[in-house]
């Protein structure tokens, strides 16, 4: 077996390596990733892409097709990750998470690609209320990165058939620790808050509904996606990928974190204008189909990783922040730096817009 892994140098990619790399000892694993957060390491004892049998440099926007050759699978992890970086780079992030993902699929499956797995989310659902929402629910985005998960999504449904099995997985919002650390992410964020100032300052009135998955549990249901079957799901499938329990209100999670870390003082905006990104999410159709690759780690236990490990690294930095932990705050230090153009490409590659590829 042979997998392209998109995007591998970030925060859920050296989760999915080690993953596949234990699930399929003897399969040829290669990395393509851009490189603008290779550097955002929490002290692993190795180099994470260690793990790959080749890492591959590039720009999803404009790659060598011949990287597909003798591919199997394909994880596309690669994207412009958060609603603050989507709302900056609107532009970018819909030829980064939608364009490139469709082109990559469609020449994929020219080359013979047997199964394309889409890193989607569950932010698709946008503004809700009433139940948990399913997959038919109708959706609600309300980002520049929500859009470009449905578009790609849409366009992915036009491409599967019998040899070409699409898996575009919504996840939950991320957590949990990893060898390149993220701290904008709501969990991660309070626990960093808890560790270097013994504060979480809840900018919102807390209410809004959030579920979470640790980036662990996402490598999970990459494995159990990258050789799904179609008779297991369909050709195309979009299903909401995490577990029911993990949905929780923001004060909650904040709750749970001055819980685990002693002295820890937690407070709410209570004057806050409402935060429309509230969302509760089922996550039936997920267990049902892959009910040996279910969410194994808890809330404490994700927090308690998130603890230690920022213990272990010396972490105390009360403006975090600013740090190379916010991937916002990376691109812009590139920018300043003059080593991103405003199209978020390398300035010595001299890359054309997709526009003007095609």
């Amino acid at each position: 077996m042979k997998i392209l892994i998109t995007g591998n140098m970030g925060y859920v990619g050296p989760g999915v390596v080690s993953q596949l790399r234990e699930t399929y000892p003897d399969a040829e694993l290669i990395g393509f990733d851009i490189a603008f957060f290779a550097h955002c390491l929490t002290n692993p004892p190795f180099l994470p892409e260690g793990k790959l049998d080749k890492q591959i440099f590039g720009d999803v926007r404009y790659f060598d097709p011949e990287i597909l050759n003798d591919i199997d699978s394909i994880v596309y992890l690669a994207a412009i990750s958060n609603d603050p970086m989507g709302n900056k780079f609107e532009e970018v992030t819909m030829d980064v998470n939608y364009r490139s993902a469709i082109r990559m699929a469609k020449i994929g499956k020219e080359k013979g690609v047997s199964s394309f797995v889409f890193a989607s989310s569950c932010s698709v659902y946008g503004a809700t209320e009433g139940s948990a929402k399913v997959e038919s629910d109708t959706l609600n985005p309300l980002t520049a990165y929500a859009r470009s998960k449905i578009a790609t999504e849409e366009d992915l449904l036009k491409i599967a058939d019998d040899g070409f099995t699409i898996t575009c997985l919504r996840f939950a919002t991320a957590c949990g620790f990893s060898n390149r650390l993220r701290l904008d992410l709501v969990l991660n964020d309070f626990v960093a808050g808890a560790v270097s100032s013994k504060r979480i300052d809840i900018l919102s009135d807390g209410t809004p509904w959030r579920p979470l998955i640790n980036v662990l549990d996402m490598a999970r249901a990459i494995d159990w996606a990258v050789t799904r079957d179609a008779d297991n799901g369909g050709k195309f499938l979009a299903v909401n990928a995490g577990t029911n329990s993990w949905n929780y209100q923001v004060k909650e999670l904040a709750e749970a974190v001055a819980e685990v870390v002693e002295g820890c003082k937690v407070t709410i905006n209570q004057d806050a204008p409402p935060d429309k990104r509230s969302y509760k999410v089922n996550f039936d159709l997920f267990k049902k189909l892959a009910p040996n690759h279910q969410p194994v780690f808890d809330l404490e236990t994700s927090i308690r990783g998130l603890y230690e490990n920022l213990n272990t690294m010396g972490f105390n930095d009360p403006n975090f922040r600013e740090s190379s932990f916010i991937r916002l705050k990376v691109l812009n230090k590139l920018q300043t730096e003059s080593l991103l153009d405003d199209n978020l490409s390398w300035k010595w590659q001299n890359i054309p817009t997709l526009s003007e590829q095609y």
